[in-house]
């Protein structure tokens, strides 16, 4: 019985017959399957690429009695682009990468070092960018410096008082670095009345400008806020007393342009101004100002002024204006000197 089907099927007019029998419905199926393999298994036959922006690690080893520091590495970080299969490379970020510049017996100074790669398993290093960084090498130093309390600016109806504990902090880097250090300070930060809160610490160069590259210790400080109400304060604008006659004032810059008061509510309700009083003279100068303020009432802040004063000549009178009479001056004689008394 098998033999006869298989004998039936060797005959070429049967097997053709079968084999066109639906035949676009077959050749459908077949193109549905291979295309939905295809579809299936593509990411797991192809390798893909993925660049990640890898910070470089700088390696010494060198020995000595002198501890080494690495400053202005140019770049900071290398696009990497790494080859391998897509869920591989779905799994890994830049943490997972390694780029290292060994700067072991680099003497101290600038440096041009080529950056090594090390690849996650499973994949393997397409290409880099750039291939080599620049830096400097230096001895590495530690400064002490007082903390410079930094906080948001306060409402003017408050006079806060702060501490900040602990008052100093260390900054610790390579020397050309840390030799730039101004002054540390707190980040800028509101704190409410009668609380604390801790703040990181920024180092500043002379010019105000973050110093990077450096290590805190502490990093952060804890900066209470000692008043726990606000007080009657006003800011009012000031007004200088004229020149005298024979001076005038070409420019002038006070500093600060308004001054605070402390007073009874009742006392800052009633004024608007305070009266300031400064001494005039020609030329270009600074001078402090005096303030005239009522009783009662304090000022927080020294008052300056920037002064440019010129001497001015005295209006001419109009014509036909009668001119007074010129004084005449009578010589004085001088008095004779009292007698001696003679002596018989």
């Amino acid at each position: 019985m098998r033999w006869a089907r298989l004998q039936r099927w060797l005959e070429p007019r049967y097997f053709t017959t079968r084999a066109l029998h639906n035949l676009p419905q077959k050749l459908l199926a077949i193109v549905i399957s291979v295309a939905l393999w295809l579809v299936a298994t593509a990411e797991r036959r192809a390798n893909v690429e993925q660049g990640y922006d890898v910070p470089v690690t700088v390696r010494d080893t060198t020995g000595g009695r002198g501890t080494r520091a690495t400053s202005a590495l140019n770049p900071a970080t290398v696009r990497v682009t790494l080859s391998g299969r897509p869920e591989r490379l779905r799994q890994l970020n830049a943490k997972n990468i390694e780029a290292t510049v060994d700067v072991t017996g680099v003497p101290e100074g600038s440096f041009t070092r080529p950056v090594k790669i090390s690849a996650p398993t499973g994949t393997s290093v397409t290409r880099q960018d750039p291939d080599k960084v620049q830096g400097f090498v230096d001895t590495q130093l530690t400064r002490t410096l007082p903390v410079t309390l930094g906080v948001a600016t306060p409402p003017e109806s408050s006079l806060p008082r702060y501490t900040v504990s602990p008052a100093e902090a260390s900054v610790s880097g390579p020397g050309r670095v840390v030799g730039i250090v101004s002054k540390v300070v707190t980040s800028p930060w509101v704190i409410p009345a009668g609380t604390e809160r801790e703040l990181p610490l920024i180092a500043l160069d002379a010019q105000g400008r973050p110093v990077q590259g450096l290590m805190m210790q502490p990093s952060t400080v804890t900066v209470r806020r000692l008043d726990t109400g606000e007080v009657p304060v006003k800011s009012l604008p000031i007004t200088l007393n004229p020149p005298p006659a024979g001076l005038k004032i070409t420019s002038s810059s006070m500093q600060p342009s308004s001054v605070r008061l402390v007073a009874a509510p009742e006392l800052l309700s009633r004024l608007r101004e305070v009266a300031g009083t400064v001494t005039y003279r020609p030329g270009t100068y600074t001078a402090p100002v005096t303030l005239r303020l009522p009783a009662g009432a304090q000022a927080l802040e020294e008052v300056t002024v920037r002064l440019t004063v010129v001497a001015v000549s005295p209006p001419a009178a109009p014509p036909g204006t009668p001119q007074a009479p010129p004084v005449r001056e009578t010589p004085t004689v001088p008095e004779s000197p009292p007698a001696r008394p003679t002596t018989p």
